[in-house]
Formats: structure tokens, C-alpha cells, sequence
């Protein structure tokens, strides 16, 4: 009989947001009065940009006949993306990025995720504890993870972001030098950010030790302050030692959509087991062209549109929203007595739970005595216990009804 991957069997068997949800459901099915706000999973709710969809009208138009329909496209996603995005996202802050150094997705979740197919399974990872989940769940899946105890996979190194240390994790000492580091700045979950010297020691290290930096900067469009970098070529050297994610989901709104891109320098080289380097850009072209189809034709037409001046202002607009709903949200929390980081740079609020709370014993309650759901800390690593994390991605109607729920509960 076949057998299975059994690394897929060691992952727990609940999603974090699986599990959400399912205390959400359950809480609304025992209260079904109950005008629950969701501010955990961080979707979107503003309508797509009229750039976009305009320009997503015209591409279904063009699949209508015979002389523009567009069939299977380029692997490596269609040159007027990946001209725009190497002219708007880079050239255009001093970034030299070429468009053959671009690959356009369905986003930057799976890009993360199916990254670690061109590395071997023998690469010690680590990650900013809390993380993402998707950057640990896929190394378990890949077996780079080791075995699963107290929160924490044994193969994995944690690099913890708290507030003890300003959120700023730390580079890792002695012997313990990772191949592969995953960074995302702004961070998700936490909502911080890293200053172009606290980025910059990251990638001295990496170019020091031979270590490859997976850089996702998927909310690089919410950066207002000037010392946080968009992009961590701004870092001299970056081209040696990373890969850069990057998606529409928040900036635009693609969430439903699915469009993103990742950026692979040609420099960027690694070493086989006969010690000859290989180059990553040329292995990643090989993996899309294989196991990657292409974003649909449509989906890149409006990726486009959003670079043209019409909808990089109504992008803006979109992304000025949310942070609006994250400064109401940082404010208005902290009024209510409550420890709170974030909201600056990033969509993402990360509350410290009051009280001496765990993360889901403050999720249960903050749902039942206000009727608002967000994330536990502890769902994204271990140092993510004692903390939650809010969204700013509702309405402001919403969000303004929640902190006043907050407020009024007293925390």
C-alpha cells in the first residue's frame, strides 16, 4: 500500500484560525442575539479600487475574443506587471530590481510557504517568535521542524519579539547560526517595525554566515514613518543574501483576488552538496515553471491598474482607512488601561492580555463581554502567549463600536 508524508501528520490538528472561527460559530450559536465584531482574521472590507476593477472589466473583455484572449501566460507572470511593479515598487525609491528578477503568484502565502521546495530539508530555520504561522507549518511539512513540545518545534529556532525587548529580535548567539531566517516587517502578528540599522544588522549577518533571509514586506504600503524600510534592498547587500514577498491582498484588496510576486535576485547563490553554487533565481523559475501555471491574465490586469496614478491614489486611500482604524484602535485601547504596541506602520494592534490572562482565556472573555473576536497571541508561537492581536481591517463604524465596548467594559 502507498504511504504518506508523515510530517503532515505531526502538525496539530487545529489551524489557529480554524479555531477561531469555531469559538466564534459556537459562541454565536449559544447567543444568536449576539452582534459579534471580527477583528481576528485579518480580511479585508473595503470594495475593490475602481482602478482595478475597471481594468479587471476590460481583461474579461479581452477574453471574450479571439484577437486578445490570453490563454496559459508567462510562469514568471506577464511583462506590464513585472515592468510596473520593477519601475513603482523599487526603481522609483533608488532599488535597481530587474523585471526578469520578479515572479508574479497568486500571493505571497504561497510563495512563503512553497519557498522552501529549492532548499534542502537539512537547513536550520528560524523565525521571530511570535510568526506567522505559515512559515512553521511548512517547514513541519517539509521536515525541517523536528518534533513539536510545549508550543515549540525542536528543530526550530525562536527568535522572541516582546516587549522586553522592544521588539526587535535578537541575532542569534554563539554556534546557533540558522541557514534560513524569516523576517516580516511590518510584522504580522505584532504590528512593529524594524529601522533601516536594526534591518541592516540582519543582513551583515546573513552576508557574514552564508544565511538566506526570506523577507516578506507584505504591508510595506502602511510604512509612514521615514526610518522603516519598504524593502530590505534598501539595505546594501540584500541582493547576496534575500528573497523579497510581496502582495496585493492588503495593500489593493486581492484577498479574493490572488495576486502577488517574489523577488529573486540573480546574485543570490547558494551551494549543492559538491560545494558549486547554484543560482536561487534560476531553481525558482524552474520550480513556477513546473508546479506554477501563472496568475490568471484578469487578476494581473488589475494588479497593473493599481500602479497607474488613478489607483496608486485610491490605494492610498484604501490603506490611509485601515490605519485610521489602527490609530482609533491604539488609542482608544490604551484609554481603556490597556497595554497596547502597534498600529503605527502596520494594520495589526498586539494587546498585552490584562490581568495576568493567557491569550484564549482573554479571547473568551473579550467575546463575551464585548462581542469582539480577534487572535490569540499564543496561536502564533510561544512568545505570543499573554498577548492578542486586533485587526484593523473592519469598518470605522465597527472598529469606533468596538473600542467603545472595550472602554465601557473596563479592563
Amino acid at each position: 500500500m502507498f504511504t504518506i508524508n508523515e510530517n503532515f501528520c505531526k502538525l496539530p490538528e487545529s489551524y489557529l484560525f480554524s479555531e477561531v472561527a469555531r469559538r466564534i460559530n459556537a459562541f454565536k450559536q449559544a447567543h444568536p442575539e449576539a452582534d459579534v465584531i471580527r477583528m481576528g482574521i485579518g480580511d479585508v472590507t473595503l470594495p475593490l479600487c475602481p482602478a482595478a476593477i475597471e481594468a479587471m472589466h476590460k481583461a474579461v473583455d479581452d477574453e471574450g475574443s479571439s484577437e486578445t484572449f490570453h490563454g496559459y501566460g508567462p510562469e514568471q507572470g506577464y511583462p506590464f506587471l513585472r515592468e510596473a511593479i520593477a519601475l513603482h515598487d523599487y526603481k522609483e525609491r533608488g532599488m535597481e530590481i530587474d523585471p526578469s528578477e520578479i515572479f508574479v503568484s497568486d500571493g505571497a502565502k504561497s510563495d512563503t510557504g512553497n519557498f522552501g521546495d529549492i532548499l534542502s530539508a537539512d537547513n536550520i530555520v528560524a523565525v521571530t517568535d511570535p510568526v506567522y504561522p505559515v512559515y512553521v507549518d511548512t517547514n513541519v511539512m517539509a521536515g525541517r521542524a523536528g518534533t513539536l513540545a510545549d508550543g515549540a518545534w525542536s528543530k526550530i529556532q525562536y527568535l522572541p519579539v516582546t516587549a522586553a525587548n522592544g521588539f526587535v529580535p535578537e541575532i542569534p548567539a554563539g554556534d546557533h547560526i540558522p541557514d534560513v531566517i524569516y523576517l516580516c516587517y511590518p510584522n504580522n502578528p505584532t504590528g512593529t517595525t524594524l529601522t533601516r540599522a536594526q534591518l541592516k544588522v540582519w543582513v551583515d549577518f546573513a552576508l557574514k554566515n552564508g544565511s538566506l533571509i526570506l523577507f516578506d514586506s507584505a504591508y510595506e504600503s502602511f510604512i509612514r514613518e521615514e526610518d522603516v524600510p519598504h524593502s530590505i534592498y534598501e539595505i546594501e547587500g540584500a541582493r547576496k543574501c534575500a528573497v523579497e514577498f510581496r502582495s496585493f491582498s492588503k495593500t489593493a484588496g486581492f484577498t479574493g483576488v490572488r495576486c502577488g510576486y517574489t523577488v529573486v535576485p540573480k546574485e543570490l547563490t547558494a551551494r549543492d552538496s559538491e560545494g558549486k553554487e547554484v543560482s536561487l533565481n534560476h531553481l525558482w523559475n524552474r520550480r513556477q515553471c513546473t508546479k506554477f501555471n501563472g496568475a490568471s491574465y484578469i487578476s494581473q490586469r488589475g494588479a497593473a491598474a493599481i500602479f497607474t496614478p488613478e489607483g496608486r491614489r485610491q490605494v492610498k486611500e484604501a490603506v490611509d482607512y485601515y490605519l485610521t482604524n489602527a490609530g482609533i484602535l491604539r488609542q482608544g485601547l490604551t484609554e481603556a488601561g490597556l497595554e497596547v504596541y502597534g498600529g503605527v506602520n502596520a494594520p495589526y494592534v498586539w494587546i498585552k492580555a490584562p490581568g495576568g490572562m493567557s491569550s484564549w482565556e482573554f479571547f473568551d472573555l473579550l467575546l463575551e463581554k464585548c462581542n469582539v473576536a480577534g487572535t490569540p497571541g499564543s496561536g502564533f508561537g510561544p512568545a505570543g502567549e499573554g498577548y492578542f492581536r486586533l485587526t484593523a481591517f473592519n469598518t470605522l463604524d465597527n472598529t469606533l463600536e468596538a473600542v467603545r465596548r472595550i472602554k465601557e467594559a473596563g479592563f
